[in-house]
Formats: C-alpha cells, structure tokens, sequence
C-alpha cells in the first residue's frame, strides 16, 4: 500500500541505484510515461514486471483508479522516461491524490538533468529557480518578461529545436552580454556544456545542428 516515485536514468544507465533496482523488482506495477523505453530499461537489467502506460495525457483520467489498488493492497512504483517523475513530467497529480487518500508517498534519489547542469554551468548555485520548459507560443513572452528583475541563476529546460530561438529570446529581455551556459547530451556520449555571454552562445548555436535534450541556465540580474 504505497506509492515509490523512481528516478531513472538521464542517459548513462549506470545512473541508476541499486534501491531504484531493487524496488522495481519488489512492486506489483510499474506506471510508465512510454513501456517501450521503460521496458527497455528492465530488460536490460532482467526485471520482468507488469507496467501500466501513465502519460500526461491519461494521468487526469486514471489516478483515481490508480490511488484506489494502492488502497486495496498494490505497491506500485512511478517511473518518467528520464529522470524524477513530476519534474517537468507526469507525476505530480499522481501524488496529490496518494496524498489526498493517506496513502504513502516515498520519493527516491536520483538522476534529475538539471543539477549537473546547474552544478557545471559554473554560475552562482546557491539560489536559483527552476522553471522549466517554456510555453511554446502563448503566454511565451510575457513568462520571459516576468524574470527580467530576477536575481537567482535561471534553469530553463528546451528542445534542440527551440535552443538558438530561446538564447535570443533571453538576450532580448535579459541583455546579450549576460553570462549563461548550455547542457545537452548529460551523462551521455556527445555531453556537451558550452559557457559564455547569451551573444556568444547565440552565435556558436546557430552554426551546428543540434541534437539532444537541453537544459539552458541563465544568470541572475545583478544587484545594483
């Protein structure tokens, strides 16, 4: 009768823990954001275990029934692609019903993207604001012109697509000589992280095709 909230990898498999491991061999389900690429990270750690595909398209319909078989007696385990579920991925609703219902909630340590980039960005970490993926189009601007008093380091998360179109964005509203730094590909292969002012970035980027998920952390305003 509880719910595990388990961190997978980023990237680089051996990231995982072996209480992560553990766990997921003990539980009676596993709740997937996509069963193929979970299903790919059991199978190469021999875990043979019944999962249940939970997105953020289905999450609002189902964790009623959901927080219901924990009630009954189930153990059940909440993976995300990559990384601690609810950040920036389905979980949080989840969890709010457990919660609601007393059930038990125990969160996991593990791989989240964006303390290693924070921690390599080499800007000021001891304050800093998380906020995630931008809006796509609506509410985009006005979202970015929100932080422009903003004094603590700025995580931002991106797609490859977007990477040059939000570095402008930021250097519009935050100016172009603010210091900034760049993450892709972490724990991975090709890992890449690129420092400088936004300006600098703006340039590097946009002469290379770009792959890989992003993590984009951006400087405070400065105290006058």
């Amino acid at each position: 009768m509880k719910l595990f909230i388990i961190p997978t990898p980023i990237g680089n498999l051996e990231d995982i823990t072996l209480r992560c491991l553990r766990i997921l061999k003990e539980v009676d389900i596993i709740l997937a954001e996509d069963t193929r690429t979970t299903g790919n990270l059991l199978k190469h750690f021999s875990i043979d275990k019944k999962m249940i595909s939970h997105h953020l398209h289905n999450e609002h319909k189902t964790v009623e029934q959901i927080a219901e078989r924990i009630k009954n007696g189930e153990t059940v385990a909440l993976v995300s692609d990559a990384g601690t579920p609810s950040i920036s991925d389905p979980g949080f609703l989840l969890v709010r019903e457990c919660i609601k219902n007393g059930i038990e909630v125990e969160c996991l340590p593990g791989a989240t993207a964006f303390v290693p980039a924070l921690v390599n960005s080499g800007l000021p970490n001891d304050r800093f604001c998380f906020e995630g993926f931008l809006p796509q189009k609506k509410g985009r601007k006005t979202k970015i012109e929100s932080l422009k008093e903003e004094e603590r380091t700025m995580i931002f998360y991106e797609s490859p697509f977007r990477l040059v179109k939000a570095l402008e964005e930021f250097a519009l509203t935050f100016g172009t000589d603010r210091s900034a730094s760049v993450s892709r590909e972490l724990t991975k292969m090709f890992e890449e992280t690129k420092r400088g002012t936004l300006a600098e970035l703006i340039e590097y980027f946009s002469s290379k095709t770009v792959k890989g998920e992003i993590v984009i952390i951006v400087e405070g305003k400065k105290e006058n």
